[in-house]
């Protein structure tokens, strides 16, 4: 099995059952050996106070891309730590796209960076994810 072969099979398996995502109204657009691109439209039900994209919404969507990039390799992998920097709003009816980039796998753990752009390539947020390798697989192999 290629690297791509596996990384899509291993996505596959894990949208199965991730609820979560789905119930964000996100889309699995593209993965392979450390990266994953995942898409959300911001709708009424996403937006804060303000107005613009809730900032749970947005660091939802970029977990779930480190999410999808960290268990590329068919390892189950959870995340570890977290942190997101915020540079624009996300607002109603953009496209939202988070691209995960594996940065560096040593032993059970890994770093990935995902940055979060709307429709005009506008950088909206920048997310750093620290993984942590647990025992399984998504699927058997």
């Amino acid at each position: 099995m290629t690297p791509k072969e596996r990384a899509t099979k291993s996505a596959k398996a894990m949208w199965a059952n991730d609820q979560a995502s789905k119930w964000f109204g996100m889309d699995l657009f593209e993965v392979d050996e450390g990266r994953a691109v995942l898409t959300l439209t911001v709708a009424d039900h996403h937006c804060n106070g303000h107005g613009i994209c809730h900032g749970g919404v947005t660091h939802a969507l970029a977990d779930s891309a480190f999410a999808f990039a960290c268990n590329s390799r068919n390892v189950a992998t959870v995340g570890q730590h977290t942190m997101m920097s915020y540079l624009a709003p996300g607002k109603k009816g953009d496209l939202l796209t988070a691209t995960a980039t594996e940065v560096v796998v040593t032993g059970r753990s890994g770093i990935y960076d995902v940055r979060v752009t709307n429709q005009d390539n506008t950088l909206i947020a920048e997310f750093r994810g620290m993984s942590r390798a647990v025992s399984g697989q998504n699927f058997q192999e």
